[in-house]
């Protein structure tokens, strides 16, 4: 078992996060910062933008959780995602986006760790230590690759699949995010003598997009997250998910690897 250090935490409420900045138009909340991955909650007030811009070598994703942000992804058509919709754009790929309506929305973005941003204009930010420079690249916009979409959304995929179990949404060399979907009254009973499983090199978390999803972490106990909550497990921490109460739920799994090892406890 790892211990948890700042800012992570077993789980993040959402809404404990929203009364933290209560009051304030746009926010940002890291989550996640480790080795692995980036992960911050971000609120944007309607009428914001974000300017073109792009990352030279990572991938970039999004999950909505409130209101709707419109993207101009390069060589996409451009479209307004929303709530429990998911977005993602490869590297060297421009990007920009708009928060539309009359409600703020929030994002929950995820990065590669230090990943370098590149903008297309210089950019009006005036930070310590930061100089912009102009430069050129011999920029090649990365094809999304192994069945990777711009924007996918939970609502529509269930609703085109009575049997919709879950799917991949990111598969990258650095970076996976799996949509695990389905019902905790098909489930066997609860067995928590079963410790489930822990990952030697990555740690491991979750975006609950639908439901309840129920945690037994080791260290931790059971734990019930809600819709738009963040559950995070650390390297060589037992963790056993499963969805919960009547009707659908939905977790969105975020790790390192795109097939990681999953090591459960074998008594002699």
């Amino acid at each position: 078992m790892t211990p948890y250090t700042p800012p992570h935490k077993p789980l993040t409420r959402l809404a404990d996060v929203k009364a933290k900045h209560k009051g304030e138009a746009e926010w940002s909340e890291w989550v996640v910062k480790d080795e692995t991955l980036w992960s911050q909650y971000i609120q944007s007030a309607p009428g914001s933008k974000v300017s073109p811009r792009f990352h030279p070598d990572t991938r970039e994703w999004w999950v909505i959780l409130e209101g709707e942000i419109r993207f101009d992804i390069e060589g996409q058509e451009p479209f307004v995602a929303r709530r429990r919709s998911m977005v993602q754009v490869p590297p060297q790929t421009v990007y920009s986006m708009q928060t539309v309506g009359t409600q703020p929305a929030i994002r929950f973005e995820t990065n590669i760790p230090n990943a370098t941003t590149m903008y297309s204009e210089r950019p009006s930010l005036q930070a310590p230590g930061i100089e912009f420079l102009p430069v050129r690249l011999g920029r090649r916009p990365f094809p999304y690759g192994h069945n990777n979409k711009p924007h996918i959304n939970l609502d529509d995929l269930a609703a085109a699949d009575p049997n919709y179990s879950g799917s991949r949404f990111i598969h990258d060399d650095r970076a996976v995010s799996n949509i695990i979907y389905g019902y905790g009254s098909k489930l066997p009973p609860v067995n928590d003598a079963d410790r489930g499983h822990y990952h030697p090199e990555s740690s491991e978390f979750w975006v609950i997009l639908l439901g309840t999803i129920r945690y037994l972490i080791e260290g931790q106990g059971v734990i019930l997250a809600n819709e738009g909550d963040v559950v995070y497990a650390p390297r060589f921490t037992f963790h056993n998910p499963r969805w919960w109460g009547e009707g659908p739920s939905c977790r969105l799994a975020m790790n390192g690897y795109p097939d990681i090892a999953h090591l459960r406890y074998a008594p002699h």
